[in-house]
């Protein structure tokens, strides 16, 4: 076995270790899950992410962020699987509603917010940040056919939704977390 091979293999181990210990601390299994990707070197970090998830989804605005980004990531998942194009970037110049306008100028902001925190490793904070985004999320879903016949209009909104998962993402995985 390559060096890179036995170094994956060491993380992998510690990733078990980790969790076997943060499972008898009571936390749960999906947030372990949502939180611990194959890549996670910073075994603090994940501790801190898993607490802040916990503390954090047991207020309104925890469950608010968790509703509104499963059912945007939901969405995207659904057309990555059927091979809808989604855009790679959002061009706010195929914007045909207030819904995307007021959905994309709170994930720009709300994005640098949650990043400023996250650098600080302040995920509690991040996530209040990424919670703003329920409101315009929920507009936008109710107020905005996604599965516009315009191809471009559609990969444009698609992307837009993209953008709430890697927004989130930055904290933990969503759709792994139950409820």
């Amino acid at each position: 076995a390559g060096l890179n091979d036995r170094a994956d293999d060491l993380l992998s181990f510690f990733h078990d270790r980790l969790k076997v210990y943060l499972r008898d601390q009571g936390a749960r299994y999906d947030l372990i899950d949502a939180v611990i990707s194959e890549d996670s070197d910073d075994l603090l970090l994940i501790v801190r992410r898993v607490e802040a998830l916990k503390e954090f989804l047991a207020t309104t605005d925890g469950e608010n962020l968790l509703a509104g980004a499963k059912r945007a990531a939901n969405i995207v998942a659904d057309a990555e699987k059927k091979g809808t194009t989604i855009a790679d970037t959002v061009d706010a110049g195929l914007f045909a509603t207030d819904e995307e306008r007021a959905l994309f100028d709170s994930l720009e902001e709300q994005e640098r917010f949650a990043g400023e925190a996250i650098a600080e490793n302040d995920y509690v904070k991040a996530l209040s940040f990424l919670s703003a985004l329920r409101q315009p999320v929920d507009a936008f879903l109710d107020g905005v056919m996604v599965n516009a016949d315009d191809e471009a209009v559609r990969a444009n909104r698609l992307a837009l939704l993209a953008r709430i998962r890697s927004a989130t993402a930055q904290v933990a995985d969503f759709s792994r977390i139950t409820g």
